[in-house]
């Protein structure tokens, strides 16, 4: 369970519950065409925070508090991330690939997912752990466990994803470059930079101007890796 101890800076208490993010994701989903490659990440997000609040309502996180606070606190990034592009204003750099490619017709749904799956791990991530032990008044140690949770889940719906949306054996053969782009990511290694950025943020965070190039960094890094996976690939 969370041991407590004060921070500075601490961030207001959570009051929005999963519920509410998955009904933004929800909302947002029906205002997106079909093929929009921002609707092709929502669709998946909205099936992992689906599956997140599932698993804490019937208990099978081992903190609830924990896993609630880092759930909502890692959406808010994203839907602040949309609603940035809505108002055209500019939205992190991990981000803005997927905005300025959403409607490229060379680039593949499967591209769409993992480029945004980047975004939100490589970047988001790790800002909501920070926010999540900043809310609790907590370390990152104290949220490891709902982190690996989570994480676990992630992976295993990557798996899923990379089975519906990947072209079938017939017209995926070794030599297609989308074969050799997605094999240049991955969300476990992803997941394993993300924990350690996290922890790295914890420590310079009374070191507010480091904290702030450092993010800045992380940020400009997971963006050039999505402006890579979205890629246009010649037709197949």
């Amino acid at each position: 369970m969370v041991q407590c101890e004060q921070v500075t800076a601490p961030v207001e208490p959570v009051t929005t519950p999963v519920d509410g993010v998955v009904a933004r994701m929800r909302a947002l989903d029906a205002t997106l065409p079909e093929g929009d490659g921002l609707a092709v990440f929502n669709r998946v997000y909205l099936a992992v925070t689906e599956a997140v609040d599932r698993r804490i309502d019937s208990g099978r996180f081992g903190d609830a508090r924990v896993a609630i606070t880092l759930d909502v606190r890692f959406a808010e990034r994203y839907l602040e991330a949309v609603e940035a592009a809505a108002d055209e204003r500019r939205p992190p750099a991990c981000w803005r690939p997927l905005f300025q490619f959403r409607r490229h017709p060379g680039v593949r749904p499967l591209q769409f997912a993992l480029a945004g799956i980047n975004a939100h791990i490589g970047h988001d991530l790790a800002l909501a752990v920070v926010d999540t032990c900043r809310t609790l008044h907590c370390e990152p140690a104290d949220v490891e466990g709902e982190f690996d949770r989570v994480g676990d889940l992630l992976v295993s719906l990557e798996e899923r994803i990379r089975e519906e949306l990947m072209p079938g054996p017939d017209l995926l053969q070794i030599a297609d470059p989308l074969t050799h782009l997605l094999g240049s990511w991955s969300l476990e290694r992803a997941r394993e930079a993300t924990w350690t950025a996290a922890r790295a943020l914890w420590v310079l965070r009374r070191l507010p101007d480091v904290a702030e190039e450092f993010t800045e960094r992380l940020d400009a890094a997971v963006g050039l890796a999505g402006r890579m996976l979205l890629t246009p690939l010649p037709d197949r």
